[in-house]
């Protein structure tokens, strides 16, 4: 089987979930109509990664700016129980694609954020959603963390899909939940723009033996509305390079890194290199010593398997 996949390199409209969806559906509309099936956003997409912002804290104290600053990306973040849902499920099943969106998730619930990643099947709509289980540093201001249940995998038509957002990447066992359950297409949206983490991406890879689909933003300083510059006086123009890349299951990059500029990264995945790379490695196979080590994850679901699709074999 083969499956054309599409990274997103882009800017959203910063903090307007509107104009951003609006900017979503023409992008998917365009990298549907070269053939790709597979399509992915970046981390927080919608409505913005707030780089370089503080939110007015420091240790011991919160400012009244600051505050409203949250209240405002709080309005602009997507609640999965809104219209806004039903808009990009729409645009999977018109386009027919795959779409994985990085998000800012809010709830009716309470007033916490999460930083989320949706996985939507053209035939099923959501599948599912990952939400981030530890925030990197000041981003601990803004976004909640989640537990065992955001390790989500699908089986779906186009493979086993399955991944963590950013510098969860880092987080040796979190990994491995999602290799556990024999993900095949690992997906990394990211903000992570340094060149290091080219190398992380063809690390997992290799350890996983899976495909790696690492996704960043296009950001300039520019690009913030002016009544956020006062909030990045300091930072430089180039706030992120990008770095998108596609790796194959032994390491080797396919597409990317791409940097310094907006566009889609396209590849064309051979799903039959799954199997051939496990020949010398396969972390939960022969390479693993079950006898020694134990693992598990709690709360982590079984993997979901997309409607119509055979519970013991994939359709390809």
């Amino acid at each position: 089987m083969k499956l054309k996949v599409c990274l997103v390199q882009d800017s959203p409209v910063f903090f307007d979930k509107e104009k951003t969806i609006e900017k979503i559906e023409n992008l998917v509309k365009t990298y549907a109509k070269q053939g790709c099936e597979l399509i992915v956003f970046p981390e927080s997409f919608i409505p913005g990664y707030p780089r370089g912002f503080s939110f007015g804290a420091k240790v011991g104290s919160r400012t009244d700016e600051g505050r409203n600053l949250y209240s405002e990306y709080h309005k602009n973040s997507l609640d999965l129980e809104s219209t806004d849902l039903k808009r990009l499920e729409k645009l999977a099943k018109t386009e027919n694609v795959y779409l994985v969106v990085g998000i800012t998730e809010k709830q009716s619930t309470n007033g916490s954020l999460f930083c989320s990643m949706l996985y939507i099947s053209p035939t099923d709509g959501l599948l599912g959603v990952h939400r981030k289980i530890k925030p990197t540093g000041s981003e601990r201001i803004i976004w909640s963390e989640d537990n065992g249940e955001s390790l989500v995998t699908f089986k779906t038509k186009i493979g086993k899909i399955g991944g963590l957002i950013c510098w969860e990447n880092y987080m040796p066992l979190a990994r491995m939940a999602m290799y556990k359950q024999g993900v095949e297409i690992y997906i990394a949206p990211t903000a992570d723009a340094r060149e290091e983490w080219t190398s992380t991406m063809k690390h997992i890879a290799l350890e996983g033996r899976c495909f790696v689909l690492g996704c960043n933003q296009f950001f300039e300083k520019s690009m913030y509305p002016k009544k956020y510059q006062h909030l990045v006086e300091e930072e430089s123009e180039q706030m992120c390079r990008g770095g998108s890349v596609i790796v194959s299951p032994l390491g080797k990059l396919i597409a990317g890194p791409l940097y310094d500029k907006a566009g889609g990264l396209i590849a064309e995945l051979d799903l039959d290199e799954l199997v051939s790379a496990k020949l010398d490695f396969d972390v939960i196979g022969h390479y693993s010593r079950n006898d020694i080590f134990q693992f598990n994850a709690l709360n982590q679901p079984d993997m979901k398997v997309e409607k119509g699709l055979d519970t013991e074999t994939s359709e390809y």
